[in-house]
């Protein structure tokens, strides 16, 4: 069970890295391990001491000492406390990250059996309404971050438990666990779609759908409609896609409140982006314009579950010039140029930025540059960064063109298992 493993990661390990229980537990090689634990603490803003560590991970505070002096190994259960405690993927702190990549993998066929019995769920326990809600924003913060190795370990149990509940709640309740249900799911699909499971994102999107009625929320429709389009995306069929995403918007209530602003905002940019890929220049420049003016409006955050705000605004700037291609592409060189994604925007958005930048400075002849940006993409979001299919393509142009630096690029062509 994904939740009851999360807690017990935060069980107290004792100093020999072993559980209360006396299991022993698999062991990770530590040494880059330590470093990269160091590294993340450091730059905690405030920096996190050892002793805060130690405290937050319910860990002794010499073992997290001699972890990062590379002087033990540490098991997965503490990794997974470390992690948590700084905040970051567990995958992100392993020195083999093909680890956390087989790991999200195998977890899809458990995600596929939940969903093929969303409406006769196994027994189990279930948790308070507020438990649950903050389960489900967890979920979503994991997505927004790119953690995708939490939400595969998680999730399915997150959403059995959701069915228990839903299935269990008096009709006053159905509606908020319809709406938590719609957000796990969408947190699952991240997974689904970006490593490359089309079908199973597609059945997400179709429960997520569903589930939208009972739930009566416009702007949550609005959401999974935003989210709808990956299905667009899969099938190449562009034109399609925006039409829908037109359509999705005549829905949308006049934009009043922050969050209809910000949803109806985030429509006209997932809008200008598959206008571009549909070589719709026109369609492409009016959607991004609206969603520039929307965002204007309000503050950078997370609404309904998306990323809106003058920062993802600009990073959909660069999408949309290198979507369009030709002279377009000098557009997205020229906001590099002036701006860079701010850290405090999700970690999915700022590694898409560097990923459509690389392709747009491959295009240029910037071949070094391109190269440098495809690196700070997986800095920031190693998981993302390995599965997307932009990566894989442009990772392989670079190896046939380059010629310096040759032992890196191939060790990252094979990181990201580019041919």
């Amino acid at each position: 069970m994904g939740l009851l493993r999360a807690h017990r990661a935060t069980a107290w390990v004792d100093s020999k890295g072993t559980h209360p229980t006396g299991a022993s537990m698999p062991v990770v090689a530590s040494g880059g391990v330590g470093r990269r634990i160091a590294y993340y603490r450091s730059v905690m803003r405030p920096q996190m001491t050892q002793k805060q560590l130690a405290d937050a991970a319910r860990v002794a505070l010499g073992t997290i000492r001699k972890i990062e002096r590379g002087e033990r190994g540490v098991t997965d259960s503490t990794l997974e406390a470390i992690a948590d405690a700084l905040g970051v993927d567990p995958g992100r702190l392993r020195v083999d990250r093909l680890a956390a990549h087989s790991r999200v993998r195998e977890a899809l066929p458990a995600l596929s059996a939940v969903l093929a019995t969303y409406d006769i769920p196994d027994d189990g326990p279930v948790r308070t309404v507020p438990e649950l809600r903050a389960a489900v924003a967890g979920a979503v913060r994991w997505r927004v971050g790119a953690q995708y190795t939490r939400i595969a370990r998680d999730v399915p149990d997150l959403l059995s438990e959701l069915a228990r509940a839903y299935n269990a709640a008096p009709g006053r309740l159905r509606s908020e666990l319809a709406e938590l249900r719609v957000m796990a799911y969408r947190s699952a699909d991240a997974v689904a779609f970006k490593f490359g499971a089309i079908d199973l994102s597609a059945r997400l999107i179709e429960l997520m759908r569903g589930a939208v009625p009972e739930v009566g929320d416009p702007l949550l429709a609005a959401s999974v409609a935003y989210v709808r389009t990956e299905t667009f995306f899969a099938a190449r069929a562009h034109g399609a896609g925006l039409r829908a995403l037109e359509q999705a918007l005549d829905t949308v209530p006049s934009p009043a409140t922050a969050p209809e602003i910000a949803v109806r905002g985030a429509l006209h940019m997932r809008a200008a982006v598959i206008a571009g890929r549909a070589c719709d220049a026109s369609a492409a420049v009016t959607h991004l314009d609206e969603a520039r003016a929307l965002a204007d409006q309000v503050p950078e955050g997370i609404y309904r579950g998306t990323a809106f705000g003058p920062d993802s605004v600009r990073t959909h700037e660069v999408s949309v010039a290198v979507s369009l291609g030709d002279q377009h592409v000098s557009r997205a060189l020229i906001i590099a140029a002036e701006w860079k994604p701010p850290n405090d925007l999700p970690a999915e958005r700022r590694s898409g930025f560097y990923i459509e930048l690389a392709r747009a400075q491959l295009w240029s002849g910037l071949v070094d540059d391109a190269f440098e940006s495809l690196k700070v993409a997986r800095h920031i979001a190693p998981q993302h960064t390995r599965e997307h299919p932009w990566v894989r393509e442009d990772a392989a142009t670079l190896r046939r063109l380059k010629r310096a630096d040759i032992e890196n690029l191939t060790n990252f062509a094979e990181w990201c298992a580019a041919t």
